[in-house]
């Protein structure tokens, strides 16, 4: 009699396992190629990683996540990518990080990459600060945040 009960829980617990698979296979996916080159010489980013996330139909990032690293080629690709809203992140030491949101559409896609170099830091440290200050306009005073209406309490 256990050994039934077993083999019973067993099966249920098997079915909706089969039934996400089918609902995967029924669904279109990609094969998403990427190459990353640095934006200044075309020249591959080797090691670059490639951060995928799904959207959700609200916008927002869902858990969870893949890296993929590019090789010596600035090259990173993956198979099976269900089709729908994608948000690809790039990162690379010594570059700025890119992101933004794809649709996945079409059975096979390509993304290219141009990684720039970070921009020059604004300081007020700087070796000319009497310059600057010159240059710079009058800081003005901040106005008084504005007050909230009242509501009357309920008696």
């Amino acid at each position: 009699m256990v050994r039934l009960l077993c083999i019973f829980c067993s099966l249920v617990a098997a079915v909706p396992a089969v039934a996400s698979d089918k609902k995967s296979a029924d669904q279109p996916a990609a094969n998403l190629h990427f190459i990353v080159v640095k934006d200044a010489n075309n020249k591959p980013v080797r090691a670059a990683s490639v951060v995928l996330h799904t959207v959700n139909k609200d916008g927002t990032q869902a858990k969870g996540g893949l890296q993929l690293k590019t090789d010596g080629e600035g090259n990173a690709g993956i198979d099976g990518i269900p089709y729908g809203p994608l948000r690809i992140q790039v990162l690379a030491p010594g570059f700025q990080t890119y992101g933004d949101d794809y649709q996945v559409n079409k059975p096979e896609m390509e993304f290219e990459f141009r990684l720039k170099r970070p921009g020059d830091q604004l300081s007020i440290y700087d070796k000319d600060k009497d310059k600057s200050k010159s240059q710079a306009p009058e800081a003005q005073p901040a106005a008084p945040p504005a007050t909230p209406p009242s509501d009357p309490k309920p008696n």
